[in-house]
């Protein structure tokens, strides 16, 4: 029974192969092993781009985030400018005033200085003619002096 049912098995392969059944039943089980090897294979690339995508949307959260940081960074700043604006403008107002004394500090010392360097110019020169009419009326009483022996020696 079992040489039976053996050849009965090999006959029907035979008539399938003959027909063409088999070859088509093959093409179709390649065909769909082809299919889900394509599938496969685009989940793989899907899961390996997926990395880079993550990666690719943190980059951009982070990007937006410090665009949103470094715009809350001047509307900040330009809030802090206004603030201190008046003080700015009261401070600027006082060193400009003293700005002021100290140039009018200096203006009176250099004048009180030019003062000062002209009475001592005028001093030295009232000494020095002091000096010249001294060694003047000197050398004048020399001659009277030296005179008056001849005077004397003469009479």
């Amino acid at each position: 029974m079992d040489k039976l049912v053996l050849f009965a098995r090999k006959a029907w392969f035979v008539v399938r192969v003959m027909s063409g059944y088999e070859e088509r039943r093959i093409r179709a089980y390649r065909l769909q092993m082809q299919q889900r090897i394509e599938r496969v294979k685009g989940k793989k690339e899907k899961l390996q781009k997926q990395p880079e995508q993550i990666i690719l949307s943190e980059v951009r959260q982070m990007v937006q985030q410090m665009e949103a940081l470094n715009q809350q960074l001047e509307e900040t700043e330009t809030a802090i400018d206004e603030y201190f604006k008046p003080i700015d403008k009261s401070a600027q107002i006082i060193m400009d005033m003293q700005l002021e004394k100290e140039e009018t500090q200096a203006k009176e010392m250099a004048k009180i200085m030019k003062e000062q360097i002209a009475m001592q110019r005028e001093i030295a020169s009232k000494r020095a003619q002091a000096t010249f009419i001294r060694s003047k009326d000197a050398q004048q009483s020399e001659k009277v002096a030296e005179c008056s022996p001849k005077e004397d020696a003469i009479k």
